[in-house]
């Protein structure tokens, strides 16, 4: 119950989470949290694709995203080699740059994007468009125009409206289109309600149980120049079992065996999305793709043998799941304040020098994560501690509960695990900060491949 001088005061907010215990050993990693190939020398230096975090701060500053190109890579092999005969799409919309569009092709997988930038960086790599796929729920017809014009591989249509803006282009031009049919299927995922997307009451996709999704497969099989590969459904992010996935794939293989039915289309291909959740903190059981390829093989499997259909050709969208833990963000540490609180608790913020505007997702999401120091060992008392940004904001909060050493000091180096997907890609000017560096690192090299913001970016688009 919300307490009358606010949540702080409420009962139990001055605590942790029941499950966060002080730890044994507070310089210690939590393996699941953190990339491959990160480690802790015996000094307590952070050590991530063979580079000491500290060394790297000393030429790169911070804050910084760090990106362990290996481990980004071993992920993406896992999915492609897990989910063998599907096509595997790399969520763009985690995090995208021309490097990472490289690393994907390079190892085999296809590519999603929703917006004009988003391709723009695809096609500036090099991306063979035939392999990307175009989302978006309010595409432009200039959007359109482009994807058509470039030939991107498929475009997962959303709206009626998107229906017809199609149909007029390849009229237009005499050009094909590649479509997908987003659908709703209906299904309430656990997650946060932000990121659910498959639900009936929101903004994403074709009802299925209104009608909405078989009439724009019908208007979309009626239309000139377009070619109809199949249904798409995703039920959200941050997923953990496969119950929603099979509630969703029942529920589109319906529909998929309906137009065969009905209007004797025969649709080759149906994307079951992606949403695969990875470990935050140690509460968190992310299923490892190889799992996760048996159990959605099993339900597809199943469910075309009840409905005697064909199996179609299968796809995945793993965005998150591929880069979430291959990065870590590394802050330095600007003030330390214990503050009361009700009943003599003590909460200790830690500020650090970025905050929302590299890592929205606490505010935004409720978030969790966590955090350690990265360059040196103590032996000091753990202490329950928030690590909090430089932002004009009481919301901007980087790790809301995470035990540090009790000398926590200003100058040290913080480091949050699992920072990979949606940090860099949501980060903001707020307070007209600017945009940290994402530097990638690997086998003791480390080389930028976003570079930091510098006063003249920020300026540039300011006219007066």
């Amino acid at each position: 119950m919300t307490h009358e001088a606010g949540w702080a005061h409420a009962p139990g907010a001055l605590r942790g989470p029941s499950w966060l215990q002080a730890p044994r050993d507070v310089n210690a990693l939590v393996p699941l949290l953190w990339s491959g190939t990160a480690h802790k020398t015996d000094d307590g230096d952070l050590v991530v694709g063979g580079v000491p975090l500290a060394d790297l701060v000393a030429e790169h500053n911070t804050p910084a995203y760090v990106l362990d190109e290996d481990d980004f890579r071993a992920r993406a092999r896992a999915f492609r080699d897990a989910f063998a005969g599907w096509d595997v799409y790399y969520a763009g919309k985690a995090f995208l740059c021309t490097a990472v569009a490289r690393w994907i092709a390079e190892e085999g997988l296809c590519l999603d994007v929703c917006s004009a930038g988003e391709l723009a960086v695809a096609l500036r790599a090099g991306f063979d468009p035939a392999r990307i796929g175009y989302h978006g729920n309010n595409k432009s017809v200039a959007e359109l125009r482009r994807a058509v014009a470039d030939g991107v591989g498929r475009i997962i249509v959303d709206s009626f409206q998107e229906v017809d803006r199609l149909a007029m282009i390849t009229q237009d031009t005499g050009m094909s289109a590649r479509v997908m049919v987003r659908v709703t299927a209906g299904v309430e995922a656990h997650t946060h309600e932000y990121i659910a997307t498959a639900h009936e009451d929101q903004k994403f996709g074709f009802s299925i149980t209104s009608g909405d999704a078989f009439e724009a497969v019908r208007r979309l099989g009626a239309a000139p120049g377009i070619e109809l590969l199949g249904l798409h459904s995703h039920i959200g992010s941050q997923i953990f079992d496969s119950s929603g996935f099979e509630v969703a794939a029942r529920r589109v293989l319906a529909l998929h065996a309906r137009v065969s039915d009905e209007l004797g289309v025969t649709m080759p291909e149906m994307d079951l999305g992606g949403g695969f959740g990875i470990a935050y903190t140690t509460q968190d059981d992310p299923s490892d793709p190889a799992q996760l390829a048996t159990e959605m093989g099993k339900i597809v499997e199943h469910e075309c043998r009840a409905l005697g259909v064909e199996e179609p050709r299968l796809s995945i969208e793993p965005g998150r799941a591929i880069v979430g833990p291959a990065m870590c963000t590394v802050y330095t540490v600007g003030t330390v304040k214990p503050v009361m609180l009700d009943a003599g608790a003590v909460r200790t913020y830690v500020s650090v020098d970025g905050g929302m505007s590299d890592n929205i997702r606490t505010a935004l999401y409720d978030a969790d994560y966590s955090c350690t120091l990265a360059a040196r060992r103590s032996d000091a008392v753990p202490v329950l501690a928030r690590v909090v940004g430089k932002h004009c904001e009481a919301g901007d909060i980087v790790v809301r509960d995470e035990f540090l050493p009790g000398d926590v000091a200003p100058g040290d180096l913080v480091a949050v695990p699992g920072t990979g997907a949606y940090c860099r890609s949501m980060a903001s000017n707020y307070n007209h900060s600017l945009r940290p560096p994402v530097i990638a690192v690997r086998d003791g090299v480390a080389r930028v491949v976003v570079r930091r913001e510098t006063e003249d970016d920020l300026l540039a688009t300011d006219v007066g």
